[in-house]
């Protein structure tokens, strides 16, 4: 079982230079390619463009649902998937199910030319290629704001503010949107709440708990007034959902991840108003604090254990072709992401994503038991969330559940 903290040499640190990847390689495979990742548009071009080479079949299982599948697609022998991927967050899982192999060989062999900020190091060994960063910020309706005489808010509390002035005027009943869907998103919301208010999730290096702080409790007190600004099924709403009601006029104020911000206003529906009024700003803070209500995330890919190496470089050739230069050629996919890809050039879609890294917004905690964390949150914030217990007995719970999976995974006795 995989227990030590992970060491990630600086993929966020490619924020701020240039970056080179692996070109010039011809996209020959002789082997199988299946590919699992979610199903946001930067990684459907990484997936698309990897499914170009030739001489083998490349599928791909694009899904928002992804990480309660890439685990048990990856343990079988042989893998169901060959990759999968994956962010700071999911690579945890998959470690600590031993189902990824070292890509140092294939590194050596055919990404020559990938930048050290995009090798993910973890004990040494490069576990993944990162292609490009993330941080939840501000989206806002700029003309809306405008026309009642408000800044783009900077904190949560302006952000409440806003959302009273717009509720007051007639505006909009419910101008606040949010991924509060129960499960992983609405912890994904604690979690950049809570370190915006200078939490800890753990006690000083160990696997312990500690959540059920002050902190904690104000965290879960901004999350519930946010949500009273909110659609009132705000419980079902991940980020598509909450992009959905932006997208029909219904809310002019969101924090929402960065790799949607480009296509926000051009999917397919979006009214004038909401194409000319759309703006993006950079996180938020709260509770007075400086540190961003956010978290700073890379997204990459892995290669399977359990197959062939055949298979293996297959596997690593294709996905190398999905992130090649070339591609920051094209207008669409160039503002899709903010891509550490050689050739990139920051897009107005992307202010948001640099705001994150040029205010210090911390990464997503790379620790083996994060997941039971995350998964704890997610399970037990819904009867906070829906008035059924205090902000301390959730937290209370929180920690329960947290304690008992993190005893029978082995970290904590």
């Amino acid at each position: 079982m995989f227990l030590k903290k992970f060491a990630l040499t600086g993929a966020m640190l490619a924020l701020t230079s240039t970056t080179a990847l692996a070109g010039g390689h011809g996209c020959e495979i002789g082997a199988r390619v299946s590919i699992v990742g979610n199903e946001f548009p930067a990684i459907q071009t990484v997936g698309a463009e990897a499914a170009k080479c030739s001489g083998g079949e490349v599928s791909t299982n694009l899904t928002a649902d992804h990480q309660k599948i890439n685990v048990p697609g990856m343990q079988g022998d042989p893998a169901e998937y060959t990759s999968a991927i994956i962010a700071n967050s999911s690579i945890v899982a998959l470690m600590n199910e031993d189902v990824i192999r070292p890509l140092d060989d294939l590194v050596a062999k055919h990404g020559g030319a990938l930048s050290k900020n995009q090798l993910i190091t973890i004990d040494g060994k490069v576990m993944a290629v990162a292609f490009m960063a993330n941080a939840q910020h501000l989206m806002y309706r700029k003309d809306i704001l405008a026309d009642l005489g408000i800044a783009p808010p900077a904190s949560y509390e302006a952000m409440l503010e806003a959302a009273e002035m717009i509720r007051s005027k007639g505006i909009m009943e419910n101008p606040i949107g949010g991924a509060y869907k129960a499960g992983w998103n609405l912890a994904q919301e604690f979690n950049n709440m809570f370190l915006g208010y200078g939490g800890a999730h753990f006690k000083a290096g160990t696997a312990e708990p500690s959540v059920n702080s002050e902190a904690g409790v104000n965290t879960l007190n901004m999350m519930k007034a946010l949500s009273g600004y909110m659609n009132p099924d705000f419980l079902t709403h991940d980020s598509n959902a909450t992009n959905a009601e932006y997208r029909a006029g219904n809310v002019a104020l969101l924090n929402m991840w960065g790799s949607r911000a480009a296509t926000q206003t051009t999917a397919e529906g979006v009214t004038e108003e909401v194409k000319n009024g759309h703006a993006v700003a950079g996180p938020m803070t709260v509770g007075g604090g400086t540190t961003p209500a956010s978290t700073l995330w890379w997204d990459g890919w892995t290669v399977a254990k359990n197959i062939s190496d055949a298979e293996a470089e297959a596997t690593f050739v294709a996905l190398m072709n999905g992130i090649r230069p070339d591609l920051m050629s094209d207008e669409d996919v160039r503002t899709q992401a903010v891509w550490l890809i050689d050739g990139y050039e920051p897009t107005e879609a992307a202010v948001g994503v640099f705001e994150a890294a040029k205010m210090g917004t911390i990464a997503y905690p790379m620790l083996p038991y994060m997941g039971l964390m995350h998964t704890a949150l997610g399970a037990e914030l819904p009867d906070f969330m829906n008035g059924s217990e205090s902000a301390e007995q959730t937290l209370a719970d929180v920690e329960a559940a947290y304690v008992a999976a993190a005893k029978e995974k082995g970290f904590l006795q």
